[in-house]
């Protein structure tokens, strides 16, 4: 399972890296492109802070908390014997998502987002949705699984 782990990590990042590379080709020159008038446009934003835009001209920080965080979720994802759906999506994803992100902010000094919807005013990209559901599924897993296996239990009373 971890090979297949492995490869749809790689899967995610190149799909990431490869939507990147066509709005920096076709995007960036027109600026924005409406998908769905009033609802979904894709805008060409170089960002320099975190998902969604928090914490602008942070990179040096960003850059070595995402790879610690990428770090910390491969060994979690390589070492935890007991995964669920939830747990090995959620590392699959939030792994894919920080090295897309952490790819543009080695190369290019920023990240490349492109999606904007009406109802959620910060402009993101694939990888950060990979790390939000990543994030959400772990969130799942903690809450409605991991109690089978007594991890929450362990982790909040010590192991004895």
């Amino acid at each position: 399972m971890l090979i297949l782990s492995l490869v749809l990590i790689v899967l995610g990042v190149a799909g990431d890296q490869i939507i990147k590379y066509l709005v920096v080709e076709n995007l960036k020159p027109n600026g924005v492109i409406t998908a769905i008038p009033g609802f979904l446009q894709f805008v060409y934003v170089e960002n320099t802070g975190a998902a969604f835009g928090m914490f602008d001209d942070f990179t040096m920080i960003l850059t070595i908390i995402t790879a610690i965080c990428i770090v910390v979720v491969l060994a979690a994802m390589i070492l935890y014997q007991k995964h669920t759906f939830f747990s090995r999506a959620a590392s699959i994803l939030i792994i894919s998502g920080g090295i897309g992100n952490l790819i543009d902010r080695f190369l290019l000094g920023y990240v490349v987002d492109y999606i904007q919807v009406s109802f959620f005013p910060p402009i993101f990209n694939l990888a950060d949705c990979f790390v939000v559901v990543g994030v959400i599924f772990f969130l799942i897993h903690f809450l409605f699984f991991m109690e089978r296996d007594n991890g929450p239990e362990k982790i909040l009373r010590g192991r004895r």
